[in-house]
């Protein structure tokens, strides 16, 4: 079935009501995005900030009155200042579109992603096949190409692996086909654990990754008996995620890395590197920053 789509652009100010005036107007959903450059990576607790320029974008059943109603909404908006597009959509997978535009990527000397669907480019290479699903993480972002270069170039035969925000999976697959006997992954969202699930079927690692969600997580490690307490340290825990709940879990998650371990982080603007940084130092020997297009890694060594 096709689809009406209204996209009005609008000041800070009207953007609720443009929000509700789509709602009124029967919109099957309603989506914010910003319209200039302002990008909002942490908002605080209970926070939903609304970019300074922002653009609505309505989407509607189409129908023989899309003349009508795109009238009616901009009759709606006379008293706001504004621009509004309006445009028919032929209907598809729109979750997976994307896909479309996604390219096998080479990661240091030994490892390649690839989406299902295109064959690898080095067959003979490691070869992780890719469907992220609707969890993040396939490669593309400066953050998880500065971990998985990182992997390529330190895993090899270590025991375990962490991975703190596992998201589509990408991180803890890639270790135990660069050479890692078994990982632990980790999410707050179910829909992570589904696709890393997935993602650990098609490379035939199920039986050496275990996933929890967050609680799962934090129930295990209550119920560990104390002579098993080891089992839940690693050589190598790794979290991309975002720096404020980097910093707030710096104490965790080197609980969580065995003596002469390793931790990696990223997820970490050039700005927020430095007190990230603080935050670990503590409990490990951090190296130097590596950095990508404004993203960083960090790196440090429990002695």
């Amino acid at each position: 079935m096709p689809w009406l789509q209204i996209s009005i652009s609008v000041d800070q100010s009207s953007a609720n009501k443009v929000e509700a005036i789509l709602h009124d107007h029967g919109a099957c959903s309603v989506t914010l995005k910003d319209a200039a450059d302002e990008p909002i990576l942490e908002p605080a607790p209970g926070e939903t900030p609304i970019w300074n320029n922002t653009t609505i974008t309505g989407l509607f059943e189409d129908t023989d009155n899309n003349e009508a109603l795109t009238k009616n909404i901009a009759s709606s908006l006379k008293r706001i200042e504004h621009s509004i597009i309006a445009e028919q959509l032929e209907d598809q997978d729109w979750s997976r579109t994307w896909m479309d535009h996604y390219k096998p990527m080479k990661f240091g000397e030994r490892l390649w992603i690839c989406p299902h669907h295109i064959e690898p480019p080095d067959p003979g290479a490691i070869n992780l096949r890719l469907d992220p699903g609707l969890a993040f993480g396939t490669g593309t972002h400066p953050t998880t190409s500065l971990c998985l270069s990182w992997l390529d170039q330190h895993c090899n035969h270590q025991k375990n692996m962490l991975d703190y925000g596992c998201g589509s999976g990408v991180l803890a697959i890639a270790a135990l086909l660069l050479g890692i006997q078994s990982a632990d992954g980790v999410d707050i969202d179910p829909q992570a654990i589904e696709a890393s699930t997935a993602n650990a079927q098609a490379n035939r690692v199920t039986d050496r990754l275990q996933l929890y969600t967050a609680e799962q997580f934090k129930s295990r490690q209550h119920k560990a008996p104390d002579i098993n307490k080891h089992a839940l340290k690693y050589e190598i825990v790794m979290a991309n995620i975002l720096s404020g709940p980097l910093i707030e879990l710096a104490a965790t998650l080197a609980g969580h890395t065995k003596t002469n371990g390793h931790i990696v982080v990223s997820g970490i603007l050039h700005e927020q590197a430095e007190e990230v940084l603080s935050a670990y130092a503590s409990h490990f020997v951090m190296a130097a920053p590596v950095e990508m297009d404004g993203w960083v890694l960090l790196h440090g060594h429990k002695q």
